[in-house]
């Protein structure tokens, strides 16, 4: 698939007239915007006075006191409750690192609130049970939450909604008010525009962070709680993954590396089983983590891998000091450990940001706005109090900006897709180690398949295949790679392999069981990887012109995780994007040679829109560096009678008669059809491929039933 995406792009936005910092005025507060279950909006007004109630306010991403318009808007009633859940829906989405993040940060905001007169309640279990719960017993007139995008948390606040509008109290029932943290002043998401340089025209002005309010005494008798240690909470998240059927989903914990380098693919029945079960395993890397803990020094980096700014606001606002200031000389020894972290995380040019801060933006420690507040007032200092319309000053303000105006962006536009239907399909969103995703799904029964684009597509170039398919009893997924269309496009390096592990956490934590995989061109690829490397995730494998090489005779697996940014390819994806950008139309015409009118406005207009969105040119990069050394008949051992190879024979990119010949002779149990289509057959000619896709699916699941009763 042709590809098409964008540079780097120079965040433009300053702060309002008076940067300097103070508390929230009246206009400020009376304006914050906070949602509530529907699509309306209501908004605080100050002018109310103090509400005689009770609130509770709900923490999840937003572990911080400062820059907090929830607290802010909850500060107003007579008693405020302040709460953190431990659901297993949140909290299985982070990695160890992230917990023990979590664990220090939960630490810090507890401490923040005594401090205050206030404490923090902490549970472990659901949020709809322990909220009803709390709700009850301190007679809550309105719960706090910060709003959310992704699909599954989206459904978390519903049932919470759903919850609280069951009970009564005299005052009525409890309000439940849900709040964010924009960036930006936008009143309507409606007129947003879908592409990133028609958004920058509009030249929105950053909203300044806000300072703590002061809260009322918490003066009741409750059951508080406590911090617990990451192996508490590992026990609990294995109880709760205990009750569930999912034992499978422990294949999550295999890295491709790690099969990789022991260079085999198919892991042992208790190799998988093991990973995540153990509790030998987890008791050596917990107490591991405990002695880490009681030997730490006062450092930001507070995991065991040392690798993230962690903590307390104020001490991850301490580190975002010392990165800003990485070009000053500082004797100070904090500062100085900063700065190496910084040599050593900068793979690419701003990628350190994101990589030493990802998790504190993520967990809401700082939030965005907070961090760009802070990389344009040290701007401002180093400019006599300007800023430069010709870009920063120095690199880390510009990673610092550059970072938080990208996951802005894309915060918008997956808020667009929650509450503005504009595209083909519904979309959802799905976080993946801190990034949003994109998808879809159809069909309401029968068996599982996920639809993987290829290079610069994304989930809509399958518009006429998911819907297709799920009418025959099917049901369909299909996502947008991290990089491409409207998922996020973040500073990272990308390679086969990241994305190839995007796809197996996706089945295990989106759809929940194997499935069968379906692959166009570098998708193709990147669906063998995963059939490859984690077998147990997929039924089976549908290759449409497929990407990767096949090696008749080879003797081990090259294998590096490796990849550096060359000045070649620094160039080159910003040649190449100007050059999709000017020939995108003669591009995909020539992709679909039997049926050019495939090839509409509305696919390469959106392709075009996708190359203005931020951080385009990183992936683009990566089209240098890839590396397609290990075969596609090493992938697929394992899989005989279990792959579908879709072809067009009129492939402009691929010698499709070579290809078929090479998989006929070295891959074995490998069924072969061949369209007349070129390199999308799936687009090109949808109803033949959808209909040969359902009979596949058909026979190939007769084929693992009748292995199962033997």
């Amino acid at each position: 698939m042709a590809l098409l995406l964008l540079p780097r792009f120079h965040c433009l936005t300053s702060f309002s007239s008076n940067p300097t910092h103070r508390p929230p005025t009246t206009r400020q507060r009376s304006s914050l915007a906070v949602g509530s279950m529907s699509s309306t909006r209501v908004r605080v007004e100050s002018s109310a006075g103090r509400n005689t109630g009770a609130a509770v306010l709900w923490f999840k991403h937003d572990l911080r006191l400062d820059d907090h318009p929830g607290l802010i808007a909850a500060s107003r009633c007579r008693t405020v409750v302040p709460l953190y859940v431990f659901d297993r829906r949140i909290i299985s989405r982070f990695s160890d690192e992230m917990l023990e993040v979590l664990l220090l940060a939960l630490e810090d905001l507890r401490k923040s609130l005594k401090d205050q007169g206030s404490r923090l309640v902490i549970r472990l279990g659901t949020a709809e049970n322990v909220l009803q719960e709390l709700v009850k017993e301190v007679k809550a007139t309105n719960v706090f939450a910060e709003e959310e995008v992704e699909y599954d948390l989206r459904r978390m606040l519903d049932g919470v909604g759903k919850t609280l509008s069951t009970m009564y109290f005299p005052e009525g029932n409890p309000r439940f008010v849900l709040w964010n943290t924009p960036l930006y002043n936008i009143k309507n998401l409606k007129d947003l525009p879908a592409s990133y340089n028609e958004f920058e025209k509009l030249k929105f002005t950053a909203i300044s962070p806000l300072l703590p309010p002061k809260l009322p005494n918490l003066e009741l008798e409750l059951n508080w709680g406590s911090v617990p240690t990451l192996e508490d909470l590992k026990i609990f998240m294995n109880d709760c993954l205990g009750k569930s059927k999912d034992h499978w989903s422990s294949v999550k914990g295999i890295s491709a590396e790690r099969v990789f380098r022991s260079n085999k693919f198919v892991a042992s029945r208790n190799e998988i089983q093991g990973l995540g079960l153990s509790k030998t395993g987890d008791s050596n890397q917990i107490n591991s983590y405990n002695r880490f803990q009681n030997k730490r020094k006062e450092s930001v980096f507070v995991t065991q891998r040392g690798n993230v700014v962690g903590g307390g606001t104020t001490v991850v606002l301490n580190a975002l000091a010392a990165y800003l200031r990485y070009l000053e000389g500082t004797g100070r020894d904090d500062w100085l450990e900063v700065h190496e972290k910084l040599r050593h995380a900068e793979n690419r040019e701003g990628a350190s940001f994101g990589i030493l801060f990802g998790s504190a933006l993520c967990l809401g420690i700082i939030s965005r706005r907070r961090a760009h507040y802070e990389a344009i007032k040290y701007e401002k200092e180093r400019n006599g109090g300007f800023l430069s319309p010709f870009g920063y000053s120095a690199a880390t303000v510009a990673a610092v900006a550059d970072t938080v105006c990208s996951m802005e962006w894309y915060w918008l536009m997956a808020s667009k897709t929650q509450f503005v239907y504009e595209g083909r399909y519904a979309i959802r969103i799905w976080r993946w180690k801190g990034f949003l995703i994109q998808y879809t799904v159809a069909g309401d029964e029968g068996p599982a398949i996920l639809l993987v684009h290829g290079f610069g597509a994304f989930l809509e170039h399958f518009r006429d295949n998911i819907n297709g398919i799920a009418e025959g009893g099917n049901r369909v997924w299909a996502a947008t790679l991290l990089g491409f269309g409207g998922s996020e496009k973040p500073n990272v390096v990308y390679t086969e392999v990241m994305w190839a592990e995007l796809l197996k956490d996706f089945i295990v934590e989106v759809v929940g069981e194997p499935v069968h995989l379906v692959g166009n061109s570098m998708g193709g690829y990147f669906v063998s990887i995963v059939a490859g490397v984690w077998p147990s995730v997929a039924k089976s494998l549908v290759l449409i012109n497929t990407a990767g090489n096949v090696v008749p005779q080879y003797s081990s697996v090259p294998f590096s995780q490796e990849r550096q940014t060359s000045p070649v390819a620094w160039l080159g994806a910003r040649l190449l994007l100007l050059y999709l950008r000017l020939s995108i139309k003669n591009l995909m015409t020539n992709l679909y040679p039997t049926k050019v009118e495939r090839a509409d406005d509305w696919i390469v207009n959106e392709m075009v829109r996708a190359s203005h969105d931020p951080g385009v040119v990183v992936v683009l990069e990566s089209i240098f560096t890839f590396n397609l050394s290990i075969p596609l008949n090493y992938l697929l051992e394992g899989f005989e009678n279990r792959v579908l190879v879709i072809q067009g024979r009129k492939d402009p990119l691929y010698n499709s008669q070579t290809i078929l010949a090479l998989l006929r002779e070295h891959c074995k149990g490998v069924t072969i059809r061949e369209l007349d289509a070129g390199h999308c057959p799936h687009d090109e000619r949808p109803k033949e491929v959808n209909s040969i896709i359902q009979e596949w699916v058909v026979t190939v699941g007769g084929r693992i039933l009748s292995c199962d009763r033997t």
